[in-house]
């Protein structure tokens, strides 16, 4: 049995016991779904189902390496694009590792060049040795790219709720399956808004085209001159976010920090010898103006620094694009054969993907691997493997299998 078919008959016993745990979509009849077909390799569009049943059954005798839903609401989404008659869509934002920039990547992930053979670690943009952009890459999720990938989303849900005004009633979080977290608003007040809309929440969210000039100063001034006993720190918005930041990323900075940021040596002596002076400013002023220890040039680049870390690395396209198919809940995902798990903000601190996500909990198998980095299922550890041959419970084998590092023994 080759790999592909040893797969997909995984993921046949998988959903023969599993279907019924597969979650619909809201007012399912205007949605339209897509599925990646394993022996056609091959995606299959316009699919449209009156109930969750039978979008079950589908799933059940097919056993797709991927299964989506349309964010969007159609008049007759079984039709072409064009004809299809857009209602509305949610609101979705996807938060991708490969978005975000971890030094484990330099270590997991690795690419050929398709045009001249060239290989390496890492993501590169293009192959030193040719100049091509063409990649065989093979990425690997692990515990520092799930981190940095909860991280943001953290970010994201907070400006959600206490910035945009969504209720954590209106918003889910979900594990994608492999690299990263799918959010969903579900609001009315959002299904209307046109892709230009969604392009305007995605730049606030990234922070695109953000300034510290845009931040008046006459809001210190104003503190000095009145009574109030107000902080900066307590500020809404990108305001308070940059202040806040800013105190945070000051109050524990070293001379070191100072100068990978690029501000000169004597420059960051200085601003570290007067630190609490100025955290007492920014707490009541906020970082806006230049002042005696800490210069307009030194201000400017701590503060686009504050503006990148407080920023949430989203998909653009994936929240913009009101035609957008994204993963069922609770369907399988073929890189990994892990599941796509929901769960509500609340539960965000202690979620653990490398366990909720793991589908395959029974059996063993044999299999020889070519090459593979050392990684988590659960509370085991397994590898480093190359070129070996090895017993691995089924989940840990169906990673690799999908992963194409390994084959089937036997």
């Amino acid at each position: 049995m080759d790999n592909q078919t040893f797969i997909q008959q995984k993921f046949l016993e998988f959903y023969e016991e599993s279907a019924s745990k597969i979650e619909g979509p809201s007012s399912i009849r205007q949605r339209e779904f897509g599925f990646m077909i394993f022996k056609e390799n091959m995606m299959v569009r316009h699919k449209s189902f009156d109930t969750v049943d039978a979008l079950r059954t589908f799933i059940k005798e097919n056993a797709p390496a991927h299964a989506y839903h349309s964010t969007a609401y159609y008049e007759t989404p079984e039709v072409k694009m064009e004809d299809k008659g857009w209602l509305g869509a949610d609101l979705y934002f996807d938060i991708d590792a490969d978005h975000i920039a971890t030094k484990c990547k330099e270590i997991h992930d690795s690419w050929t060049c398709k045009d001249c053979g060239f290989a390496g670690k890492g993501q590169p943009d293009t192959c030193p040795a040719c100049g091509s952009k063409r990649f065989d890459q093979r990425i690997w999720p692990c515990d520092i790219c799930l981190n940095s990938a909860k991280k943001e989303t953290i970010k994201l849900v907070e400006m959600l709720m206490e910035e945009f005004g969504f209720s954590s009633s209106e918003v889910t979080v979900s594990f994608s399956g492999h690299r990263g977290y799918h959010v969903h608003v579900t609001n009315e007040a959002v299904r209307e808004l046109d892709a230009g809309a969604r392009k305007e929440m995605v730049d606030y969210i990234t922070g695109t085209g953000l300034n510290a000039s845009f931040f008046s100063s006459a809001v210190g001034a104003f503190r000095l001159s009145s009574k109030t006993s107000v902080s900066a720190l307590d500020d809404v918005g990108w305001r308070g976010r940059m202040v806040r930041g800013a105190y945070d990323f000051l109050f524990s900075a070293t001379i070191q920090n100072l100068m990978d940021l690029g501000i000169k040596e004597k420059r960051a002596n200085e601003i570290i010898l007067n630190k609490q002076a100025i955290l007492n400013n920014w707490k009541r002023e906020g970082p806006w103006r230049p002042m005696r220890m800490m210069g307009k040039e030194e201000l400017r680049v701590i503060l686009d620094y504050v503006i990148e870390v407080q920023s949430a690395k989203i998909d653009t396209m994936v929240t913009t694009d009101i035609h957008r198919l994204i993963r069922l809940p609770n369907s399988l995902h073929g890189k990994t054969g892990w599941l796509k798990v929901c769960f509500p903000v609340s539960h965000i601190d202690s979620f653990d993907p490398l366990k909720s996500a793991v589908a395959f909990k029974k059996g063993t198998v044999t299999i020889y691997v070519e090459e593979s980095p050392k990684f988590r299922l659960g509370d085991e550890w397994f590898g480093e493997y190359e070129r070996q041959k090895v017993e691995l419970p089924m989940a840990a084998a169906i990673f690799l299998l999908c992963k194409d590092v390994a084959r089937l023994v036997g």
